[in-house]
């Protein structure tokens, strides 16, 4: 049953609302009248929170995406433990925290549609694709400056790490469908098994 129809309805819902619509359409074919009725206003309302569909999209990748780098930059300042432990913590809270949510559909929507709308794709290199490349950077950094790591040419090693993570993330709506998958695939078990094989990549071993 649709939601009944208000005056008014918090930014943080209606970018609740564009998130569930951007990831079932795609950018292009998301309509804002579609977004507002979702959130049980008119799109009137939502024209005055963003001033347009771009303006919306941009919004929900900062408060889905972006917006949480400061969080996970400190995160990794703090961490404690050895710099496999921090690999493996990042592979396992990207899942819980993206990789599971309605969030990963945003990477999908844009490497899909990223030619049709140039300007967006700008935009989301800066916020996301950056920023996520350089949080990465820092964790083998640390790694190879404890020499718990082999040297790397890092702008290369980066995407050892985030080539598993991005099959999940393009792959998992369509398994079962156009890719096999067995029915006892798990997501977290497959994120394990892929920290392990990393990992063998990346630590010095014993002379």
């Amino acid at each position: 049953m649709p939601r009944a129809r208000r005056k008014e309805a918090r930014p943080g819902e209606l970018l609740a609302a564009a998130l569930d619509v951007f990831a079932e359409k795609g950018f292009a074919a998301t309509r804002v009248d579609e977004v507002a009725a979702r959130a049980g206003v008119s799109k009137g309302t939502l024209f005055l929170y963003f001033s347009s569909k771009e303006e919306l999209f941009k919004a929900v990748v900062r408060e889905n995406l972006s917006g949480r780098f400061v969080e996970w930059d400190q995160e990794l300042e703090q961490f404690q433990g050895s710099t496999a432990e921090l690999l493996r913590y990042c592979f396992e809270t990207w899942w819980e925290r993206i990789g599971s949510t309605q969030a990963s559909a945003l990477g999908r929507l844009m490497l899909c549609e990223a030619n049709n709308f140039p300007e967006l794709a700008q935009f989301y290199r800066q916020e996301v694709i950056e920023p996520g490349h350089a949080l990465v950077r820092r964790v083998l950094q640390r790694g190879m400056q404890r020499g718990e790591f082999r040297l790397l040419e890092l702008e290369h090693a980066v995407y050892l790490v985030l080539a598993p993570l991005m099959f999940l993330m393009l792959a998992r709506p369509t398994m079962g469908l156009c890719i096999p998958c067995p029915d006892s695939f798990d997501a977290g078990r497959y994120i394990a098994l892929q920290a392990d094989n990393v990992l063998q990549g990346l630590l010095v071993r014993p002379a």
